[in-house]
């Protein structure tokens, strides 16, 4: 899934669906993207990581949602009606991503994007690939396969259940 496009003098464009959680502006590739819709109750899964908050039937096809909010180690979403459930597939597979709202479609051209500063992240957390700023916003953009891989996954704290 390559969502580049030729501009020129080797310049590619590409596009990200941006959306907030936890305060923040993310970005995710735009070709991964198979559906956006509204809060949908999940079934929980016994002994799953913290971030996985249960499954849902998806026109037959059992989809795992995970908790964006816990996954940035924030608190898990109480989720309303407000909130949408971001259904991607990616290397690591089909899956949905509950966020606090849907921005916007941004094309972005490659030399728009910035390195990822080095804080210290150790490799199971460093799942942003870039960041765009523009104008005044700040958008952090996802690796999808880095964001629910298992070691990832293993890695998040699960005293955040009960909260």
């Amino acid at each position: 899934m390559d969502t580049r496009i030729e501009s020129g003098a080797g310049n590619e464009v590409r596009e990200y669906l941006t959306f907030t959680a936890t305060g923040q502006e993310y970005g995710i590739d735009i070709l991964s993207v198979r559906e956006i819709r509204g809060w949908t109750v999940e079934t929980p899964l016994p002994n799953s990581p913290a971030a996985v908050r249960g499954i849902i039937n998806l026109r037959g096809q059992v989809v795992p949602i995970y908790d964006l909010r816990i996954r940035l180690g924030a608190e898990r979403s109480i989720p309303s009606a407000i909130h949408v459930v971001i259904v991607v597939e990616a290397a690591s597979g089909f899956y949905g991503l509950l966020v606090d709202a849907v921005s916007d479609i941004l094309s972005v051209a490659d030399r728009e994007l910035q390195p990822v500063p080095q804080t210290g992240m150790d490799g199971d957390h460093a799942f942003l690939t870039a960041l765009l700023a523009r104008d005044t916003r700040m958008v952090s953009l996802l690796d999808l396969d880095l964001l629910v891989g298992s070691r990832t996954l293993e890695a998040i704290e699960t005293p955040l259940l009960a909260a």
